[in-house]
């Protein structure tokens, strides 16, 4: 069964690491949030840049507190992922369970860089206002945002950067649908980042194939063997 060395595995996630915040911070300090191109003029793959508080594909968890929340599980979760990983490669686990460990770790440190630290290098962002409402809720920016050493929020508070859009088609609910029928729909409409994208492959690829990587080894046959002198013949009767 053929197996990665750590050199390998370090390299996979640097690789992604690289790619997710090259684009990040690229389309963060050159363009507003919106729309920013169609991908070789297609319509249905795009680059469209937004931000959130929350969860990977843009989903929210609660208010400030839950953020935090969020963040702090994410950086417990690199933590243990990076013990894990270790424990992976030196017992020689298969190679595709590895690079499936490492896309997710990948991404969920992708990730957390943003909400770590965003909120104190860039001078924009989505960042969170008590004075709204009851509770508070987060702000959008205009223009383009710039590295600075004055931030617009604090450690842990920074939101992750999302680019990746893919409307593949938009149609109508059959009208029979309770609750939506007749309603729009998009599909694809979640918009995405490296990060996220690394996390998704890495875990649909496992549930794929689960029984391939997790196959068992064959077992030696340890049954006892007995050494005589004795000759044996065919006269003799073997109990």
């Amino acid at each position: 069964m053929k197996t990665l060395k750590l050199k390998h595995v370090v390299l996979v996630i640097a690789a992604i690491i690289v790619v997710d915040q090259a684009l990040k911070i690229w389309i963060k300090t050159s363009h507003p949030t919106g729309e920013v191109l169609r991908v070789f003029g297609f319509d249905w793959f795009r680059l469209h840049f937004i931000e959130n508080p929350g969860m990977a594909w843009g989903w929210k968890f609660g208010n400030e507190t839950g953020k935090v929340i969020l963040t702090l599980f994410r950086l417990a979760a690199v933590i243990f992922g990076t013990w894990y990983l270790g424990r992976l490669v030196k017992q020689q686990y298969s190679r595709g369970f590895i690079i499936c460990a490492s896309l997710i770790y990948a991404g969920a440190l992708g990730n957390l860089i943003d909400s770590m630290f965003y909120g104190m290098v860039f001078d924009k962002g989505l960042h969170f206002d008590p004075a709204i409402g009851l509770q508070g809720d987060y702000v959008s920016y205009s223009g383009v945002a710039q590295l600075s050493s004055h931030g617009y929020s604090s450690f842990l508070h920074g939101s992750v950067v999302d680019m990746l859009y893919f409307p593949m088609f938009k149609g109508h609910f059959p009208s029979w649908m309770p609750g939506v029928g007749g309603s729009e729909f998009e599909f694809f409409s979640p918009i995405f980042n490296v990060a996220d994208a690394s996390i998704s492959v890495g875990v649909i690829t496992l549930l794929l194939f689960q029984k391939r990587f997790f196959k068992k080894k064959p077992t030696a046959d340890n049954s006892p063997v007995v050494v005589t002198s004795t000759e044996v013949t065919d006269k003799m009767q073997v109990l």
